[in-house]
């Protein structure tokens, strides 16, 4: 079963359904019916999150190599 929430009231022969009510239906037909104007799937997990913000890695820089000193000079 899979959850549709209604965006456009909409009623059939049996059925009678108001904008904003969740509907269960079965897998297939509510794919039918959730297409963004009619209705909308609803998410029944819980949507995980963060708990704070990633931060970009940083690593150590290194000193700057010396130049070899020039010989014979």
């Amino acid at each position: 079963m899979a959850r549709i929430r209604v965006l456009r009231s909409v009623a059939g022969a049996d059925f009678e359904w108001h904008a904003g009510q969740e509907v269960d239906l079965p897998g297939d037909e509510a794919a039918k019916w959730a297409d963004g104007v009619r209705a909308e799937l609803v998410r029944t997990a819980p949507v995980e999150t963060p708990e704070s913000p990633a931060r970009a890695e940083r690593t150590a820089r290194r000193p700057a190599r010396r130049k070899p000193a020039a010989s014979g000079e």
